[in-house]
């Protein structure tokens, strides 16, 4: 069955090896802690986890626990009695009787109080609620998924959140990486919103030039998916024209982007004028094994003893031509070539250094 990603637009391995993920876990009820920064898009992930699961077509429950006072949160999530306290006029439901045969998605679970969190862990253990002023218990079925951009290690550790709860929260970890690690998501991603909000607006699509979209895959989006959204919307409304140029661009990114950008601008002219001279070397043995039938031949000890190398000079070698062509092939944008090498940014960024690239 194909997976409905509810809306979550991406082709990068990052996302990939999270839809992977996804689909293994959808299918079953364990208990699911998605993490990621702010404006990753962790409720787009958790209705992607409710829309694959056996209890699809019941309710979806989203709860955010970071916005509602925590005198207050107790009778959303369990509901009241009438008289339960001053206001309580009538009987209410909470939101996990109203989940009943779904999910409720806890979000921003690590803001929750201590004394509420012992609540949750009930839920967790007996499948059962109490209503704030109730004398007795109801039972309900339901499926939790919590979501947080804490580090909720570290906040157990800080004794600001239960290590029980933690544990049974973590059954299954999700993460959801931020926007910087994604590669050509980004500019996937900055397509999407500016033609959604040119339609919208009743004006022709704009598009990005080049450089202008080498500069915002180079940014590093703290504010990650929300953050371009916003922006494309604002783009959508200033650009003059049907073109976005790096002018129609703030300081604020410009700023943070410009040496990057720059880099990557002379990377592009400079691969432009690849010659066969400039080219990359292969030895003998690789140009016969690429001339074959598109095997790959694996380098024996006597090469290196050939070629004077150990094994270390080796792997830095391989690894170092590895890391050039998907600079070259990335145009200097370090978020693509890391995308292109399946590993984060930082630790390309880590790479470049070690090797003085």
């Amino acid at each position: 069955m194909e997976l409905n990603t509810s809306g979550i637009i991406g082709q990068s391995t990052t996302l990939a090896g999270v839809f992977k993920m996804l689909s293994k876990v959808a299918p079953t009820d364990s208990t699911v802690l998605v993490t990621g920064e702010s404006g990753t898009g962790k409720e787009l992930l958790v209705r992607a986890l409710h829309a694959n699961s056996s209890r699809a077509s019941k309710p979806f429950v989203p709860i955010n626990c970071g916005a509602i006072p925590k005198e207050l949160l107790e009778s959303e999530l369990f509901g009241h009695e009438k008289g339960a306290f001053t206001h309580a006029i009538r009987s209410r439901p909470g939101r996990f009787e109203l989940a009943d045969g779904g999910t409720i998605f806890l979000d921003e679970i690590g803001e929750m109080d201590l004394s509420l969190q012992v609540k949750i862990l009930r839920v967790l253990q007996e499948k059962e609620i109490e209503r704030v002023g109730g004398t007795g218990v109801k039972k309900v079925d339901v499926r939790i998924v919590a979501a947080t951009n804490r580090d909720l290690e570290h906040e157990v550790h800080v004794g600001h959140f239960r290590e029980d709860l933690y544990y049974r929260l973590n059954v299954i970890p999700l993460h959801l990486p931020p926007l910087r690690e994604r590669g050509g998501d980004v500019i996937l991603l900055a397509t999407h919103f500016l033609n959604k909000f040119c339609e919208k607006k009743g004006r022709p699509p704009l598009e990005l030039a080049p450089k202008t979209a080498r500069i915002l895959s180079a940014y590093t989006w703290p504010g990650n998916v929300r953050e371009l959204e916003n922006f494309m919307e604002r783009l959508s409304i200033l650009t003059d024209g049907n073109v976005v140029k790096p002018e129609d661009l703030p300081d604020k990114i410009l700023s943070q982007v410009g040496e990057e950008a720059e880099t990557a601008e002379d990377v592009n002219l400079s691969a432009e004028g690849t010659n066969e001279e400039t080219a990359v070397r292969v030895t003998p043995s690789c140009a016969a094994a690429s001339a074959g039938q598109g095997e790959f031949l694996w380098p024996t000890l006597d090469h290196l003893n050939t070629m004077g190398l150990t094994l270390k000079d080796f792997l830095e070698t391989a690894e170092t031509k590895l890391i050039e062509e998907a600079i070259r092939k990335a145009n200097g944008v370090k978020n693509q070539a890391a995308e292109y090498l399946g590993i984060k940014r930082t630790t390309l960024v880590e790479k470049l250094k070690k090797y003085s690239l």
